[in-house]
């Protein structure tokens, strides 16, 4: 039996962006490709969608993405995703970013997925680390970690795919 679909979770979330004076944006259940490089393209895809919304708005995705492992780092899709998607921002100030899997497990780590904020990138080079060193070594869980942005949720035994959502707060 069928209890959900990543259509639903994300029909849910356009809901909700609505009652909280949010323009949703929905991009699909379906996205697939490189995480960080999809990350780079929803970054760059904002720069349009500034120009066709006057207020807030929230670009809502699903979908699983790849990983091409290239270093000996910790991680999984959504936040490999989030670390390419904040590189790509460079620290726009209202913008901010959650993604995470449903099943409350990123790839084979103990996280969910993790956020980023318009300070991430500052934050992570005020603790010593260059945020494009740990992305090319695929080791995206240990920055967000180190700046206290994991989503740590446990198991939730329910799996819907990964779900992104990128809000612009103009």
């Amino acid at each position: 039996m069928v209890v959900a679909r990543a259509k639903d979770a994300l029909q849910a979330a356009a809901e909700r962006a609505r009652a909280l004076g949010l323009t949703p944006v929905v991009l699909g259940d379906d996205l697939e490709g490189e995480a960080r490089e999809l990350g780079a393209e929803h970054a760059a895809m904002l720069t349009t969608l500034r120009q066709r919304h006057s207020g807030p708005f929230v670009v809502l995705s699903g979908g699983e993405t790849t990983v091409t492992v290239r270093g000996e780092g910790r991680g999984g899709r959504n936040v490999e995703y989030l670390l390419g998607l904040a590189l790509a921002l460079n620290g726009q100030d209202d913008v901010y970013a959650l993604a995470a899997d449903t099943d409350g497990i990123d790839g084979t780590e103990d996280n969910a997925g993790a956020i980023v904020t318009p300070d991430t990138l500052a934050r992570a080079r005020a603790k010593g680390l260059e945020p494009a060193d740990m992305l090319s070594v695929n080791d995206a869980y240990s920055l967000f970690q180190r700046i206290g942005d994991l989503v740590m949720t446990g198991p939730t035994l329910t799996n819907v795919n990964d779900f992104r959502a990128i809000a612009v707060l103009t």
